[in-house]
C-alpha cells in the first residue's frame, strides 16, 4: 500500500485563516469572499475524490457481503469444538475476559504515545518498560476518561474494578445485543441496541451512530459520511462473539459480521471476523499462532488483511521485542493511520509471537509498541488469556478488579465480572446440541 502525499492543508489553512484576520485588521474588501471561494474549492476536491473509481480486480478480492466473503475464503477448521464443557469453558472464558481488561487497563492512559513518550515516562516515575504492571503514576490523573473514569483509577494503586473504555463497552454491548435479540440476531437489532445503549462513538461508529439517529437504516448506517471503514472500531468489538461462539470459529466469524456491517466495510469487517474467529479458536487450542493461523480461514484470502497477517506470522520470527515490532510495522505501513485496522493487527500477532502464552509478557510488549496500543492489548489479552485461562493469569492484572466492570452504557454503569461470566456462558451453552 503507498499513500498519496499529502500537502500540509493544516499549515496552509492556519495561515489563510490568520492572514484573513489580518487583512480584516487592515480594512481589505474581499476578504469573506475569498473565504468562501476556498471553502467552495475544498468541498469540490472532496467531492471529486469520493466519486473517484476504485480498483474493480481489488473490488472483488474485497467484498463486502457475507456470502462472496465465505466464497473466497480458505479451508479452515469451521468447527473445533463439538460439546460444551461449561467447567472448561468458564475456566477459559474467565481468562480471557480478565486479560483483555489487563491489557485494555495497562494500554489506556497511555493510548497512541509514541514509544519514546512511553519510555521516557516509565523513566521519570521509576517503572520498568515495557511495563510488567500496571503504571504507578498517570499523566493527569483527575483527567476524566470518557467523563467517568479517572486517570488515576487505571493505575497499580488506583484501581477500583475495571474502569471505563470503549474496548471494555463493547463488549459488554455485544453481550447485551445476543440476549436482547437473541444469537441470531441481524444488524438492524446491532442498530436497535446501538440506539438504546450508546451515548456516543468515535470515527467510524460516531458516523454510524449519528446516521442512525438520522433514520438510516442499520445495514446502510456505514455508507454516509464515513472515511474511517477500515479502520480499527470493528476490530475491537471481536470479542463477544468469540465468548458466545468458543472452538467455532465460523460462528463467531459470522456474528462478528452482522456486528462489524453496522459501520464498516471491507478490511473493517475483516478485522472484527479475524479477530472473533482468532478469539473463538483460542478457547480450543493450546499455541496462540494455531490460533491466529485459524482467524485466516474466515477472511478472504486476497484481501489486504490476510496478506498483512501473513507478512506478520512470517516476519514474527525475527522479532524479537517491541521496538524490532514498531519498527517492522512503520516501514511497511508508512503513512497509514495509527487507528488503522491492518497495521494494528501486525503488532497484536507480533505481540503474541512474543509473548506466546506468557500473559504478562503477551500485553507488556504489545502496549509498548504503540499505535492504538489499548485495544492491540485487549485483543492480544484475550487470545492468551482464553489459551492460559484464569490460573494461568499472575493476580497482579486482576486482583484489584474485585468483582466490578465500570461502563459507559446507557443505563448500565456497572456489570460484575462473575455475572458476565454466567451471562456468556448461558448463551455459549446454547450453541451446542
Amino acid at each position: 500500500m503507498k499513500y498519496p502525499k499529502v500537502p500540509d492543508y493544516k499549515a496552509a489553512l492556519e495561515l489563510l485563516v490568520q492572514y484573513a484576520n489580518l487583512k480584516a485588521e487592515y480594512g481589505a474588501r474581499g476578504v469573506g469572499s475569498v473565504l468562501a471561494q476556498a471553502e467552495k474549492d475544498i468541498k469540490s476536491a472532496l467531492g471529486r475524490v469520493k466519486a473517484l473509481p476504485v480498483d474493480p480486480a481489488q473490488r472483488q478480492r474485497e467484498p463486502d457481503g457475507l456470502p462472496a466473503i465465505r466464497r473466497l475464503r480458505p479451508r479452515g477448521p469451521r468447527t473445533m469444538w463439538t460439546s460444551f464443557d461449561a467447567l472448561a469453558y468458564r475456566e477459559k472464558l474467565e481468562g480471557a475476559l480478565l486479560a483483555r481488561m489487563a491489557g485494555c487497563t495497562l494500554g489506556a492512559i497511555v493510548e497512541g504515545w509514541s514509544v519514546e513518550r512511553m519510555r521516557d515516562w516509565a523513566m521519570r516515575i521509576g517503572d520498568r518498560f515495557p511495563p510488567t504492571n500496571y503504571w504507578s503514576q498517570a499523566w493527569e490523573p483527575r483527567g476524566l476518561r470518557y467523563s467517568l473514569s479517572e486517570c488515576r483509577s487505571y493505575t497499580r494503586d488506583g484501581l477500583n474494578g475495571v474502569p471505563v473504555d470503549d474496548d471494555v463497552a463493547y463488549t459488554l454491548l455485544g453481550l447485551l445485543i445476543a440476549e436482547d435479540h437473541g444469537l441470531d440476531f441481524t444488524t438492524e437489532d446491532v442498530g436497535k441496541a446501538w440506539l438504546k445503549y450508546l451515548p456516543y462513538a468515535c470515527t467510524a461508529e460516531a458516523v454510524a451512530l449519528q446516521n442512525l439517529k438520522n433514520k438510516a437504516p442499520a445495514r446502510t448506517a456505514a455508507e454516509k459520511d464515513n472515511p474511517y471503514v477500515q479502520w480499527i472500531g470493528a476490530d475491537i468489538r471481536s470479542d463477544p462473539w468469540a465468548y458466545l461462539a468458543p472452538g467455532l470459529p465460523e460462528r463467531a466469524a459470522q456474528m462478528a459480521y452482522k456486528d462489524a456491517y453496522i459501520s464498516h466495510r471491507r478490511n473493517g469487517i475483516y478485522g472484527e471476523m479475524y479477530f472473533a474467529a482468532a478469539q473463538a479458536a483460542a478457547f480450543a487450542v493450546d499455541d496462540p499462532i494455531e490460533a491466529l493461523k485459524v482467524g485466516l480461514s474466515e477472511i478472504p484470502r486476497g484481501c489486504s488483511l490476510a496478506a498483512d497477517v501473513r507478512w506478520a506470522l512470517a516476519a514474527g520470527k525475527d522479532i524479537r521485542g517491541y521496538a524490532d515490532a514498531r519498527a517492522a510495522v512503520d516501514k511497511r505501513f508508512k503513512g497509514m493511520h495509527p487507528v488503522h485496522t491492518n497495521n494494528n493487527a501486525c503488532l497484536t500477532i507480533f505481540g503474541l509471537m512474543i509473548g506466546g502464552t506468557n500473559v504478562t509478557r503477551v500485553i507488556s510488549e504489545v502496549v509498548a509498541m504503540g499505535l492504538d496500543n489499548d485495544c492491540t492489548a485487549a485483543t492480544a489479552g484475550s487470545i492468551a488469556g482464553a489459551i492460559v485461562g484464569k490460573k494461568g493469569i499472575d493476580p497482579r492484572w486482576h486482583r484489584r478488579f474485585g468483582d466490578t466492570v465500570h461502563s459507559y452504557l446507557i443505563g448500565r454503569p456497572r456489570f460484575s465480572i462473575s455475572g458476565l461470566v454466567s451471562r456468556f456462558g448461558k448463551l455459549a451453552a446454547k450453541q451446542f446440541p
